[in-house]
């Protein structure tokens, strides 16, 4: 394939969020200049619409605007899952220390004030863009995963995977009981615990819930797993994921965790001869010639869901 059939590479989309048509034209020759495509609102509510329909790399953000402002439409912008990995920069007037904190806290990475100098927007536009794609990578790779993933940082949840928020949707986890239950406790429990056990039991839910610390992040947030309390667990699993009788899930599992077929024998209270037997049937049912394939399958399966 020659140059010309390939297909260009997607320039980066800057969505500038100001009710000034002079800071707008500014900024706007300056990006366009250094070859990022630009779109433009006028205030916040627009800003929203615009990014459920076209969603920008990166945001622009002026603090005072009418309508909705832009703290508050940060603060929107973070509670949508499918919009909260946007990085938004503040580019305002005000510039009391109060001010930059409540831009920060609202979920901006950054915060300009203004006369805005366009050499440096365009540096930090670079840097913010750059740690954008790679948490992005990272989030990719844990998604495909398929397991309950989510990120906390600065007393909120970052990012989740789908699997995470169909989990909150079955216990019916609200935005509210997550502001008001959840995340107080996660906060706790971090503060407290985390040296002596590795996970969480969420109190005051209808549905069980326990939350498990993978690690920390580069970026200072805390990678943690979402259990469902009411899924199947090692034999149980194992007969439902693989479609095994009662027996030959309890063989299998005790398989996995390494016991000979005498101790598996002594276990389940049946003769060597018959565990043999029950391996005989569990082999073809999962694809398998030997007991360290079948074994190999149980840990995977048993792996993805822990």
């Amino acid at each position: 394939m020659n140059m010309t059939e390939m297909e260009p590479m997607r320039n980066d989309v800057v969505l500038v969020v100001d009710d000034s048509p002079n800071a707008l034209s500014l900024i706007n020759d300056a990006l366009e200049g250094a070859g990022l495509d630009v779109l433009v609102a006028l205030e916040g509510r627009q800003a929203l619409t615009i990014c459920k329909r076209i969603r920008p790399d990166i945001i622009l953000m002026d603090a005072v605007m009418p309508v909705l402002d832009g703290f508050e439409t940060c603060k929107q912008l973070k509670a949508d899952p499918d919009l909260a990995a946007i990085p938004v920069v503040f580019m305002t007037g005000l510039t009391d220390t109060d001010d930059i904190v409540r831009g920060l806290d609202s979920g901006g990475v950054d915060y300009l004030t203004k006369p805005i100098s366009p050499n440096e927007l365009l540096a930090r536009i670079r840097v913010h863009l750059g740690n954008a794609r790679q948490t992005s990578s990272v989030h990719s790779a844990l998604d495909s995963t398929g397991q309950h993933l989510l990120t906390i940082g600065e007393g909120q949840i970052r990012w989740a995977t789908p699997r995470a928020y169909s989990l909150f949707n079955r216990a019916e986890v609200t935005e509210q009981i997550q502001a008001e239950c959840l995340l107080p406790q996660i906060r706790s429990w971090l503060a407290h615990s985390p040296a002596e056990q590795d996970r969480m039991s969420v109190r005051d839910l209808e549905y069980p819930l326990t939350l498990k610390l993978i690690g920390y992040q580069s970026n200072g947030e805390v990678l943690m797993q979402l259990i469902d309390g009411k899924k199947p667990t090692g034999a149980e699993l194992l007969k439902q994921e693989l479609e095994l009788t009662e027996r030959e899930a309890e063989v299998l599992f005790w398989l996995a965790n390494g016991k000979t077929n005498r101790e598996i024998a002594e276990i389940l209270e049946i003769s060597p001869r018959t565990i043999n037997k029950h391996l005989e049937q569990i082999f073809p049912k999962l694809g398998v010639e030997n007991r360290t394939a079948a074994a190999g399958v149980a840990l995977r399966l048993i792996a993805s869901h822990e």
